[in-house]
C-alpha cells in the first residue's frame, strides 16, 4: 500500500502536468475589438442601405494609404501581429520575430510573422464599390488602419489572397465554423463605415448570421 502512494502522486502529477501543457498549446484566435453580437449585427445588417455594386473606375490601393505609424515604430501591420498572435517578440524596427499566430479562416498555426497576412474584412476595393470611393483620401485612410472596429484580423496569407477583395456571396472563410464571427465582424464593419451592401452580399451575411 504504501508503495502505491508513490506511483499515484507520480501519475497525478504527470497527468496535471500533461492538462497544463495541452492548455498551454492551444491555438489563440485572433480577435478584433467591438465584434457585435449576432443579434446585433443582424439588426446593422437590417440597417444598411441595399445598392449595387459601384464602379472600380478610379480605385487604386494607394488611395488607401497603410499601414501608417501607430506607435513608436509600430504600423498598424505590426500592431496587429502584436495584438493576433501569442508570445510575440520583436526587435527594435517593431518586427515580429518569433511568436504564434492562429489564423482562425482555416485553423493553421504560423509561426514566421511572413506567413501571416492582415487582412481588412471588408476589402479595400469593396468599400470602394459600396462608397468609399466618395470618400476624402483621410477617410479612407483611417478606414484602412482601423483597431477601433473588427476591420483588421490577422490569418493566413494564401487564404488571405484567395478571399481578395470578394464579398460573402462570393467567398466565406474556409472554416464553416467561423462563419457566424465572420458575418458579425464583416456587418459590423459596414455598419460602423456606413457602407452599402448588394442583395446578394446581404442574403449571403442573413444565412451565416442564421447559423449563429
Amino acid at each position: 500500500m504504501n508503495g502505491a502512494r508513490p506511483i499515484r502522486a507520480l501519475l497525478t502529477t504527470l497527468l496535471i502536468t500533461a492538462a497544463i501543457s495541452l492548455g498551454l498549446s492551444a491555438p489563440a484566435s485572433a480577435e478584433p475589438p467591438n465584434i457585435p453580437s449576432a443579434s446585433t449585427a443582424r439588426t446593422q445588417l437590417n440597417g444598411l442601405t441595399v445598392a449595387p455594386a459601384g464602379s472600380m473606375t478610379g480605385y487604386s490601393r494607394e488611395k488607401f494609404p497603410h499601414w501608417i505609424t501607430i506607435s513608436g515604430a509600430c504600423n498598424t501591420r505590426e500592431t496587429v501581429l502584436k495584438r493576433d498572435g501569442r508570445n510575440v517578440q520583436v526587435n527594435a524596427s517593431c518586427a515580429a520575430t518569433s511568436g504564434s499566430w492562429h489564423s482562425p479562416y482555416d485553423g493553421a498555426t504560423w509561426t514566421a510573422a511572413s506567413d501571416v497576412d492582415i487582412d481588412h474584412i471588408v476589402p479595400l476595393a469593396a468599400a470602394w464599390r459600396a462608397g468609399a470611393a466618395n470618400w476624402t483620401t483621410d477617410k479612407r485612410q483611417r478606414f484602412a488602419n482601423d483597431l477601433t472596429n473588427s476591420q483588421l484580423i490577422a490569418v493566413t496569407d494564401n487564404v488571405n489572397q484567395a478571399k481578395g477583395d470578394k464579398t460573402p456571396d462570393l467567398w466565406k472563410p474556409p472554416l464553416g465554423s467561423y462563419h457566424c464571427t465572420y458575418a458579425r465582424m464583416w456587418t459590423g464593419a459596414k455598419h460602423a463605415w456606413g457602407l452599402t451592401v448588394t442583395s446578394a452580399e446581404k442574403g449571403a451575411l442573413s444565412g451565416m448570421l442564421s447559423s449563429c
